[in-house]
């Protein structure tokens, strides 16, 4: 699918698993370039956790809520990556920096995009990424060892993760700091957000 998507159209962020939806969200499009789809995740957004059984269990996100807590991130997606990079805009939770959200590649579907999140994750602190701390590691690596995510997904996160290690440790990030700074409108707040239908 190759359609674009215009700056303030709002999609959907779909986590799917064997097809179904485990959970879903709106978020705003910021940028949509051939190198990088960026998205707006605003403070108090709503989440959709999918009904029924799912092979990977509850999500973990519904034991926080039925919608998110924490501040305006913006998630920036590249093509082919295992992984995306939020930009975490506010310091609602006394935290400002990035955090690597290890995950499938996105892919483009009607009304929005879809991946599935592989518990793996990087928090990176503004003033010194050089001091980024693992997260979830021992998460991944349980649902890898019972088989949750295939060989080929295991391996290519590990090796996206010490590519990523390897940019911090030598200050070549692709991602732009001044993701940082970035503000959403207020007309971006969540009560101005819904998902289309």
């Amino acid at each position: 699918m190759s359609e674009r998507y215009r700056p303030g159209q709002v999609v959907t962020h779909w986590e799917t698993v064997d097809g179904a939806s485990w959970l879903s969200y709106p978020v705003r499009v910021v940028a949509d370039n051939p190198d990088l789809f960026a998205v707006y995740l605003a403070a108090g957004t709503p989440m959709t956790f999918g009904e029924g059984t799912f092979r990977l269990g509850p999500h973990p996100w519904r034991s926080f809520g039925p919608a998110w807590k924490s501040a305006g991130v913006v998630q920036l997606h590249r093509p082919g990556d295992w992984y995306a990079v939020w930009a975490v805009t506010g310091r609602r939770d006394g935290f400002r920096g990035w955090y690597v959200n290890f995950q499938e590649p996105f892919r483009r579907v009607p009304g929005g995009f879809e991946t599935l999140d592989h518990d793996l994750d990087l928090e990176i602190p503004a003033g010194d990424p050089a001091a980024y701390r693992w997260k979830d590691v021992d998460e991944f690596e349980a649902r890898a060892a019972r088989g949750d995510f295939t060989e080929s997904a295991v391996e290519a996160v590990r090796a996206d993760a010490g590519r990523v290690a390897a940019m911090l440790d030598t200050g070549t990030t692709w991602w732009d700091r001044s993701w940082l700074d970035w503000r959403a409108p207020k007309t971006w707040d969540y009560e101005a957000v819904h998902a289309p239908r």
